[in-house]
C-alpha cells in the first residue's frame, strides 16, 4: 500500500463506524465478498485494519463492521489477552500490511471476563492450567474495579465493567510490548481504537482512543 493511496486513521475508523452502524440497523451491504473480490485477493492482501477482539462466537469481525474479504486482517483469542502472538500477529500487520487502525474489540457476557472474576473469590476452584494462565492477565481489571465499588463478593461485579477496564489494560500492554506498534502510532501512521461492543445492540462503542481524535 503506497503511501499516495494510504487511508489514514481517522478515514479507516470513520468507515468502519459506519459499517458497524448499518449492521446495527440492520441494512448491511456485504461489500467486497464477490467471486470477483475472492479472485483478486488470491495472491495478495492490503487490509486497511487489524482487529484484536475475543474468540468469542457472536463477535464475527466481518458481519459486526460490514466489511468484506480483505478489508480486516483479524487475530483472536479469549478475552482479547495481549499475548505474544497476538502482539506478533499485530506487529505484522503494522508492518507488512501497513494497516492504519488496529481495533481492540471486548464485549459484554464475556467468559473469560466472568472467569477472570470468579477466580478472584477465596472459594473458587482451581481452574486448568491453561485457561488460568489466559485469564491471569485480566485478574487485575477485576481487582482495580472490585477496589473502586462497594462489593465484598467480586463475583457480584459487573463483568461488562471490568471488560472495560481489561480493554484499557490490553491497549496499554500492546504499546508497552511492542515499539513497533508505539513508534507507529507515534509517527501518526497509525491509531488503536478500544471498542466494547454489545451484544444484543449489535454496537461497537469506542472507549478508548491513541493516535485519534473522538
Amino acid at each position: 500500500m503506497t503511501d499516495a493511496v494510504r487511508p489514514t486513521p481517522a478515514s479507516v475508523w470513520a468507515e468502519m463506524r459506519e459499517g458497524n452502524e448499518r449492521f446495527v440497523t440492520g441494512a448491511p451491504r456485504h461489500p467486497r465478498q464477490d467471486v470477483d473480490r475472492r479472485a483478486e485477493l488470491a495472491h495478495t492482501q492490503t487490509p486497511r485494519a487489524a482487529l484484536f477482539g475475543c474468540s468469542d462466537s457472536r463477535l464475527a469481525a466481518e458481519i459486526i463492521f460490514d466489511q468484506g474479504l480483505g478489508d480486516l486482517f483479524v487475530v483472536r483469542n479469549a478475552g482479547q489477552v495481549a499475548s505474544d502472538s497476538a502482539i506478533a500477529s499485530l506487529e505484522y500487520a503494522v508492518a507488512v500490511l501497513d494497516v492504519s487502525v488496529i481495533i481492540v474489540l471486548a464485549h459484554d457476557e464475556c467468559g473469560a471476563v466472568r472467569a477472570a472474576i470468579d477466580s478472584t473469590a477465596i472459594d473458587s476452584p482451581e481452574l486448568p492450567p491453561h485457561i488460568w494462565r489466559l485469564i491471569a492477565k485480566i485478574v487485575p481489571a477485576a481487582r482495580t474495579v472490585l477496589r473502586a465499588s462497594d462489593a465484598i463478593d467480586p463475583r457480584s461485579l459487573d463483568a461488562e465493567d471490568v471488560g472495560i477496564e481489561h480493554l484499557g489494560n490490553t491497549i496499554e500492554d500492546v504499546l508497552a510490548s511492542s515499539r513497533l506498534i508505539s513508534d507507529a502510532v507515534a509517527d501518526g501512521r497509525l491509531a488503536i481504537v478500544g471498542a466494547n461492543y454489545r451484544l444484543s445492540e449489535g454496537r461497537a462503542i469506542p472507549h478508548v482512543m491513541v493516535g485519534l481524535d473522538a
